[in-house]
């Protein structure tokens, strides 16, 4: 049994050049994927404490640590045999690289420059980070980037989530439509889910979001859902790791990025957006892309999944 200690705070997100203190909850459990390699060993994860809650119960993971000062101190006068560090925050590849370690994957501190580098079988990762290009033409999913870094070969290994939800399938359809403040140009218009529900509601039995203020109360939520219909946000990831069908509503970031195990189905805008993907947090269009998916493709998506899954 080796020592693992495994970084991932949500503060950069592993394949996006941004860095933001707000930690991105799906990018914490995306990366829960690496835990399959390490399943017989004693495994450590520091993450930030607002992401926390999706690693409780995690049975591949035997420590928690928040990210604090006391926890920076502690690492530093440890000794593991594997770190892996997710985070690009040049202070938090640091602290990485000043952990007594046999072995190191992820990234790393460049003491020159003063910033994050690449360990040898993170280069491509970064390399997607540094290029929009690159990123937006990326045909490799999230899950098979980050095994990829640790030298894993990618065998559909599944997102683990911690907790356990208690509730059942009480709705045919759960309405997954906000997105978190960073993200709002991920979001398909308000009055778009208006419409759909009329369409949907003499049929199905439908349900708005729930959970916005607490994250068990939203797994829950997902969990009493057949089929869910979100924004590409944290629900879409949760909903994964309940292994739910997913219809997935996607502008400005890459459908690619995600695997979805056989269980979802992403829809396109419609109409030719040369700039599609973006990764913009604003859009510049006078239309956005996503507001161009329209109501009826969602609603005969929906007929032909929910006849798969009665009939399955």
């Amino acid at each position: 049994m080796q020592k693992v200690l495994i970084i991932k705070l949500g503060y950069s997100e592993t394949l996006d050049p941004e860095i933001s203190y707000i930690s991105s909850l799906g990018d914490v459990l995306r990366t829960t994927v690496v835990l399959h390699h390490f399943k017989n060993d004693h495994v450590t994860w520091l993450v930030d404490e607002k992401a926390s809650k999706l690693l409780e119960g995690n049975p591949y993971i035997n420590r928690i640590l928040i990210y604090n000062i006391a926890s920076v101190l502690q690492l530093q006068k440890e000794r593991y045999d594997t770190v892996i560090n997710f985070e690009k925050v040049p202070g938090i590849c640091a602290l990485a690289s000043s952990i007594n370690a046999w072995r190191r994957f992820g990234f790393r501190f460049d003491e020159i420059k003063g910033e994050a580098a690449a360990y040898d079988q993170c280069e491509y990762v970064f390399s997607l980070c540094k290029n929009i290009n690159l990123k937006k033409f990326n045909n490799k999913s999230w899950q098979e980037n980050l095994l990829e870094i640790i030298g894993v070969p990618w065998q559909n290994q599944e997102y683990i989530l911690g907790y356990k939800p208690k509730s059942d399938v009480i709705y045919d359809i759960g309405f997954n439509w906000a997105v978190g403040s960073k993200w709002l140009n991920k979001a398909w218009p308000k009055d778009k889910w208006m419409s759909l529900e009329k369409m949907l509601s003499p049929k199905y039995k439908i349900s708005w979001q729930k959970g916005l203020k607490d994250i068990y109360e939203y797994i829950e939520w997902l969990n009493s859902c057949k089929l869910i219909i979100t924004n590409d946000s944290l629900g879409l990831h949760i909903a994964i790791a309940l292994k739910k069908h997913v219809i997935i509503l996607y502008g400005p970031t890459n459908p690619a990025e995600t695997y979805f195990y056989g269980r979802g189905i992403p829809i396109y805008p419609e109409g030719k957006y040369d700039c599609m993907p973006c990764f913009l947090q604003k859009c510049h269009q006078k239309i956005p892309c996503i507001s161009q998916i329209s109501v009826e493709k969602v609603y005969n998506t929906v007929e032909k999944v929910m006849n798969s899954i009665d009939n399955g």
